[in-house]
Formats: C-alpha cells, structure tokens, sequence
C-alpha cells in the first residue's frame, strides 16, 4: 500500500468501524476529526492548514553554516509514517500537516531557509543524517545517549508517552506492577518497546507475570486490537494517544510518564550530523519562536501544549544506554 494513500485509507477504515467520525463540511479543507456529535471540537485534517509561518532572524540565521546557507534550502527528513498529529497526510492524500512539519517549518523560515522535507522510513531518517542526504530531522526524535555519540541534538518538546485503554477500562498505570500479565502493544525500535520490555523484566525479577508484548508499526492496526478487545492497551508517543482520543472518543489514557524512564525528562529534539555545525543554528531559532510566541500557537492548535519547553536544549542528558 501507498504511504500515501494510508491516512485516507486509515480515517475510512476508523469512520466505518465506529473508531472516528470526521465532521465538517464537504470541502476537504475544512476536514475536522472529532468524536461523533462533537462537531465543533474537532482537529483540522483538510490541506488547507493555514500554516503559522516565521520572518528570518538575523542572530539565528547567521550560525547556519556557509554551505547550507548559500544552498538556500533546509533538507529536513520526517518520518513517512501517518501519526496524528505529529506527521501526516491531510484529507487530500498529499498534503503532509502536523505539529513536526509546522515546528521543522518555523525553524526553517527562522534560519532564512526554504524547508525542503523527504518522508522516509523511521530508520532510514538516521542513514540520511549518515549520508548528509537531510541537514537536520525534526521526527519526534528522543534524545538518547547512545544517538549523542552520533547526532547532535536541540530539543523542542518534552518526551512523554502514553498507556492508552479503551474508554471506562477502570485501570491506571503507574508502575510496572499495573502492567503484569497484561496484554500491552507497542511498535519496534522505540523507546517505549525499550521500557516496556524493561518493565516486563522488572515484574519477571519479582516474581509477578511478565507483560504479554504485541507489536504493531502502524495506528490504525493498535485502534481496531484495543477495540475488539485483543490488547488491554497499547504504549506510545502521549501526542498520539492525545489525538486518538480527543478525534474517536471511544479510549482513555490510564498512565503518562517521560520517554526517558526512570527519575529523568525525556527530550524531542531536532537532530544534526555530529559536529555538522547546524546545531546551534536549530536551538537559536527554536529559542525565537518560543519568545515570539508562533511555537506556542502551533503547540496549541495540535494539542501539545504540555509538552512545551521554556529553551532549547543543546545535547542534553538523554535516555541510558541499554545495560549488558
């Protein structure tokens, strides 16, 4: 299947299962996803997105790296995969909108760039950063202390992630001990499959039952198994457990805690090729746009305002390497 034809085909398949009802009126740019009777509430999905755009500022653009600023252009890499409201394809089935693409769009016209955006598998957005085929990715990447080594990163939101349980589940998540025996789905190579697979460990160690682990790579896939009652929950980036949520109305979060794990915050952060010489450019414009307020807005008309942060951080402490 098209990745492009994936949100199209996912809102069809949530509308016709009872999962989503997109109101609005019949032109696609004023597509709103909302629960059903909830007309005025819902999230712009139409291409039309009227995208808050920035001005150049001088002090952030001069730290952009001669190459890349007579080039004229950011290349930015974002994940092709359909994640509301991160990143995804509007009701035209071309038009890529969400909270990633309008914050990438922002530092971009910060830096007196034109954004010039490729949608690539999740892990070929690192083999592009590798190759310098992309200056920087604004993904919902993680900081983490193994990518430091590699990467440099300027954060722009805090990593928190989700438990998600289908509406009046009467179960809250706190610790790994909520969470044994259960049947939880998260998708690969993320970081809350690392924590959950941790936590699973943690129960076996103390001898309760470990976590019954299922895996899905796509959304829609994770909705309709939480629906029929195959998983108890599923595990993933709070921005879209938020979405599914406010847009279906037929789940609830039951647990938030940070991406990271443990005592420590976890960051979203814009990433660069180490030592590429961008990343203080990215965290200069990012401390614009959250002084000039466009960051607070584009944060707001998602529903992510309480993952905003005061400044952008260079390299901060990230999520612990892996113990052998």
């Amino acid at each position: 299947m098209s990745v492009r034809r994936s949100i199209t085909l996912a809102l069809a398949t949530l509308t016709a299962t009872g999962l989503l009802t997109a109101c609005g009126t019949s032109d696609p740019a004023t597509d709103l996803a909302a629960p059903k009777g909830h007309k005025d509430a819902g999230v712009n999905i139409g291409p039309d997105q009227d995208r808050i755009r920035g001005k150049k500022a001088a002090a952030a653009a001069d730290l952009v790296p001669e190459a890349i600023r007579k080039r004229g252009t950011l290349r930015i890499g974002a994940s092709a995969d359909a994640s509301p409201p991160l990143g995804f394809y509007a009701t035209d089935d071309k038009t890529r909108i969400g909270s990633e693409i309008d914050i990438a769009t922002l530092v971009a016209d910060t830096l007196g760039l034109k954004p010039q955006f490729e949608e690539v598998s999740w892990e070929n957005l690192f083999v592009g950063l590798d190759s310098s085929k992309f200056d920087a990715v604004l993904s919902n990447v993680t900081v983490t202390e193994e990518r430091k080594e590699k990467y440099d990163f300027a954060t722009y939101r805090l990593d928190n992630i989700a438990f998600e349980a289908k509406k009046g589940s009467g179960w809250t998540v706190k610790e790994p001990a909520d969470v044994a025996g259960k049947t939880v789905s998260v998708s690969s190579g993320t970081n809350q499959e690392k924590i959950l697979v941790e936590w699973s460990e943690e129960n076996v160690k103390a001898g309760r039952k470990p976590v019954d682990i299922k895996y899905f790579q796509k959304d829609t896939d994770y909705y309709l198994a939480l629906q029929s009652g195959r998983i108890d929950a599923h595990l993933g980036p709070s921005p879209t457990a938020a979405y599914h949520v406010a847009t279906a109305g037929q789940s609830e979060i039951i647990g938030q805690l940070s991406g990271a794990g443990g005592d420590l915050q976890g960051k979203i952060a814009a990433t660069t090729k180490k030592d590429s010489g961008l990343v203080k450019a990215c965290a200069a414009a990012i401390d614009h746009i959250v002084r000039d307020g466009s960051y607070g807005k584009v944060l707001g008309r998602w529903g992510l305002s309480g993952e905003a942060v005061e400044t952008s951080e260079i390299n901060p402490p990230g999520l612990p390497k892996t113990k052998s």
